[in-house]
């Protein structure tokens, strides 16, 4: 089965390292499906039951975003709150998320060392990222890693976990999913 990469980046045509992403995820239609939040619900209306059944019909699932505000951007969190419903993605019947992959995929921005204990921002970029593991563990998914690039576009950075590739259409060689 393929991947479902939920791809969400509110100014997608200035973006240099999730559109890069999404130009080489759309190689591999065999593999992966890129669903755009901003392009698909411009005016942010989510097609819940449209949304539920793509997740469905998909193996493994990444949510690929820039940082925002030390979060994701606000239509990827209402994405989750109106998606991941009670009977659906939790709950005594919920288990549509139970084992299933899930991974983030992430452009931090800044480098790596602004994301730590002793950096700029204080937190580690796992810290920062704790509410969507949690979100995660509660509705039982198997929740694999994070794939960070750190840097833009001015001051190039790096990738995380040790990834040659600079996009998430590789994750089948070292992360998330094996």
């Amino acid at each position: 089965m393929k991947t479902l990469v939920i791809v969400t980046h509110p100014h997608m045509e200035t973006s240099v390292i999730n559109k890069r992403w999404v130009e080489e995820l759309k190689k591999y239609p065999d593999k992966h499906t890129a669903n755009e939040l901003y392009k698909v619900f411009p005016d942010g209306n989510i097609d819940v039951e449209k949304e539920q059944n793509l997740v469905e019909r998909h193996e493994n699932l990444v949510f690929q975003f820039p940082i925002y505000w030390f979060n994701c951007p606000p239509l990827l969190k209402q994405w989750f709150d109106e998606v991941f419903t009670y009977s659906w993605a939790y709950g005594s019947r919920g288990d549509t998320l139970r084992n299933r992959k899930v991974a983030l995929a992430i452009s931090a921005g800044i480098r790596k060392e602004d994301y730590s204990e002793t950096g700029r921002y204080r937190h580690t970029l796992d810290q920062i990222l704790l509410p969507f593991q949690m979100t995660f563990h509660y509705c039982a998914a198997n929740y694999r890693s994070v794939f960070a690039y750190y840097g833009t576009e001015k001051a190039l950075g790096e990738n995380v976990p040790g990834m040659e590739e600079e996009t998430p259409c590789h994750f089948k060689r070292k992360a998330p999913f094996p």
